[in-house]
């Protein structure tokens, strides 16, 4: 399992958003964080729609974060870009198993309970503390 481009480009945004806690242009984010525009745009798009930023027309117009930092996860920000986390298909629906074998297979047991543990990590950490972590490394 890779997260996707997107996803990463997704980190760096809202990275870069805490970090500047105002509005910005998507110039601005396309420039400073290396990202192609066009492919900005559609992330930015796709953050607006999760309603983990929000988006300013006009002159001053640009984006920032819809939520505190605090408030926005990796998990979120994943589940924005890919979708719900699902390592095995069957993880998904019991009918995605051809054998209907999912309440007694062990391979589906073990990968539930790393997908449950993986989700629930992935929840645990949001923003203002990445940037808090990022914060006290320039400080050292």
């Amino acid at each position: 399992m890779q997260l996707n481009q997107a996803t990463d480009y997704s980190f760096r945004v809202i990275l870069h958003l805490t970090l500047k806690d105002t509005i910005v242009s998507a110039k601005e984010l396309a420039e400073q964080e290396q990202v192609p525009m066009r492919f900005l745009l559609k992330i930015l798009g796709s953050l607006v729609k999760a309603g983990i930023l929000k988006s300013y027309r006009g002159q001053e117009g640009g984006y920032a974060l819809a939520k505190d930092p605090k408030d926005i996860t990796l998990l979120d920000v994943i589940e924005a870009m890919e979708g719900p986390i699902a390592i095995n298909r069957c993880l998904t629906h019991q009918d995605y198993c051809s054998k209907r074998w999912t309440k007694v297979c062990p391979v589906h047991n073990v990968l539930g309970n790393i997908q449950k543990e993986l989700v629930d990590d992935l929840s645990k950490h949001n923003f203002q503390d990445l940037i808090n972590s990022y914060r006290s490394c320039q400080n050292e």
